[in-house]
């Protein structure tokens, strides 16, 4: 129970940061679109990455140098791209939930972007596959370390996603949804700068 324990409190303490697909989960879950797919994806990807970690490709990532290169410079050329569209959005002002929520996105498209987030972000790797992997290496019962930082994904990407319905009447605010595009594309821009700068 303290490796699961162990592995739930790390998973969501590395997760808990803002980051682009955090910032993504929440505008889904703001217009109430595609949510399932979206949390689910985000964290059957996050066991993934955390059971290859505990099983030791960590160490395989970091044999390989020219794989960190190749994810950080296609990470950042995304993030730009990504926050790019959220500054014009925020520019062209006038989005607003409608009462109803908004059913015009396509489920594909979000779900590409999803994936895109998360699997071209170099952070994910060091956080979730080397950090978590080698630490879960301290615990005589690894399995139990890496279902307990599974565990924390699950929770806190479903809170995430279908616990921002709770701001939703602040955002059929056209206002509202210009802050929070300038918001998301200062963070993946931010995110972006960290991985070119190292």
């Amino acid at each position: 129970m303290q490796a699961v324990l162990a592995g739930f409190a790390l998973g969501f303490s590395l997760i808990l940061a803002i980051g682009a697909q955090n910032a993504f989960v929440l505008r889904q879950g703001l217009k109430g679109l595609h949510v399932l797919p979206v949390v689910l994806t985000c964290a059957l990807s996050d066991a993934l990455l955390i059971a290859a970690g505990v099983a030791g490709f960590g160490a395989l990532a970091e044999a390989v140098p020219l794989f960190e290169t190749v994810m950080r410079w296609g990470g950042a050329a995304f993030l730009i791209w990504y926050g790019l569209r959220n500054f014009r959005a925020a520019f062209a002002g006038g989005e607003a939930l409608a009462d109803k929520g908004d059913s015009t996105q396509d489920l594909r498209a979000a779900v590409l972007t999803c994936l895109a987030l998360t699997w071209l972000n170099p952070h994910v790797y060091l956080d979730t596959v080397v950090l978590l992997g080698s630490i879960s290496a301290q615990y005589y019962n690894r399995l139990a370390f890496a279902l307990g930082a599974m565990s924390a994904s699950f929770v806190f990407f479903f809170s995430l996603g279908f616990g921002a319905r709770l701001l939703r009447p602040l955002f059929t605010s056209a206002r509202a949804w210009q802050i929070l595009d300038v918001v998301v594309g200062l963070t993946m821009w931010a995110i972006a700068a960290k991985l070119i700068l190292g």
